[in-house]
């Protein structure tokens, strides 16, 4: 079998296709194998932190990634009770990054515009309906086992492989890594409304967290939209949970005597803690979901995968062009694995132990933390260095 001078990617979301990106733009072949038979146009992660932003830079794609979005330049945390505990204004850390807000666009607009970005680039190809079910490799190179959906297959024989497939990852389980962790009892529920929550919440910012020990949610603005997130308790069903009726119920608790919302989408995720044992086998390797996912609340997954996708990126080009040794793929196993189990585990875990804090203490412990940072100027700096993820990435340079 012929081998392919190319890395094969695993997957065309926006993890996959930014370390497509990340790759073809450095004058290296690359090949995407993506399962369904286009760029899906699903609903999930739509925050893309300041360093995110600046990486997307790089590539030259981060402009018309924000042309599709909303700038939120603030981020905001409240109880049901108290109201505002704090606001903080990401403007504080503009020394550290050249765009000094969260950028608020649907991850589909980010995988389309890198796909007519390197449409016609010869280093980059894109081939659907082709999912990597298996995988084999030897000190030469990969053999991965395409299925297509008429449940035909072929082997093609690349380089590398990285699978960037998702949290049930095929290349995850052929490679047999473990992905210990757990799940929450509750689901999530996420609810679209094109409602104007800024004409009946006075102060609002576009990214709120709102605490409460009955029902805590997440308001988030995109273009046009708002997406509200509410648990839901591991006892309603299913089709009830996902019901008109139940999301409106969910949306009426926001404002008081508010009814009516008009609902574009509700949509319902088991929320899962899990980091694969290994972010590297060989010549394959996991990134995002493959090798990690975690709850939502702080928009840490999706960026997440890219600052992987970008550190594997930048070491798979020194070794290939011969600059460094086969060890330096080590290095992005150590430091996106640790720093992904010290911040972005620990983070996000505790994001949802405080907007759900039932204890009394735990209650007073986090409207003390917050407004004590918010009144601290070195404090408030510490907490954006911690929240746009600029902290984590300092983390894992200094794991060497």
């Amino acid at each position: 079998m012929v081998t392919e001078e190319r890395v094969f990617v695993a997957g065309a979301g926006p993890v996959g296709m930014v370390a497509a990106a990340s790759l073809a733009r450095r004058g290296i072949a690359v090949t995407v194998f993506e399962a369904a038979a286009a760029l899906s146009r699903e609903s999930r992660a739509s925050t893309f932190h300041p360093p995110t932003l600046d990486m997307l830079a790089d590539l030259g794609v981060a402009d018309a990634l924000i042309a599709t979005g909303l700038i939120a330049p603030r981020v905001q945390y409240r109880t049901r009770r108290d109201g505002v505990l704090a606001a903080f204004d990401f403007s504080v850390i503009a020394d550290r990054t050249r765009h000094p807000y969260r950028l608020q666009s649907e991850q589909f607009n980010l995988t389309r515009v890198i796909d007519d970005t390197l449409r016609g680039d010869p280093h980059y190809r894109i081939e659907f309906g082709r999912r990597v079910a298996g995988v084999a490799q030897d000190e030469a190179g990969v053999t991965v086992t395409l299925a297509a959906a008429d449940g035909t297959s072929e082997q093609r024989r690349g380089r590398w492989l990285i699978g960037a497939d998702g949290a049930r990852s095929d290349v995850r389980k052929a490679l047999d890594v473990a992905f210990d962790g757990f799940t929450w009892p509750e689901r999530f529920l996420v609810v679209g409304t094109p409602f104007d929550f800024h004409s009946v919440i006075s102060g609002l910012d576009a990214v709120t967290y709102v605490a409460d020990p009955v029902q805590w949610h997440f308001l988030l603005q995109i273009p046009a939209m708002w997406r509200v997130m509410f648990p839901v308790a591991p006892d309603v069903p299913d089709d009830i949970a996902t019901s008109g009726d139940f999301a409106q119920a969910a949306l009426s608790t926001i404002v008081p005597g508010v009814t009516g919302h008009e609902i574009a989408h509700a949509t319902l995720y088991r929320v899962h803690q899990r980091v694969a044992g290994t972010f590297r086998r060989g010549r394959a390797f996991l990134v995002g979901d493959a090798a990690h996912i975690n709850n939502p609340l702080g928009g840490m997954g999706m960026n997440g995968g890219i600052h992987d996708a970008v550190n594997l990126a930048e070491r798979l080009v020194r070794v290939w062009r011969g600059e460094a040794p086969d060890a330096e793929l080590d290095r992005f196993d150590r430091q996106r694995r640790r720093v992904t189990l010290e911040y972005v585990q620990q983070h996000t875990i505790q994001n949802k132990r405080n907007l759900e804090a039932h204890d009394a203490a735990d209650q007073a412990r986090f409207r003390n933390e917050m407004r004590a940072i918010a009144g601290d100027a070195q404090l408030t700096r510490e907490c954006l260095l911690r929240l746009s993820m600029i902290a984590s990435l300092e983390r894992a340079a200094e794991l060497g």
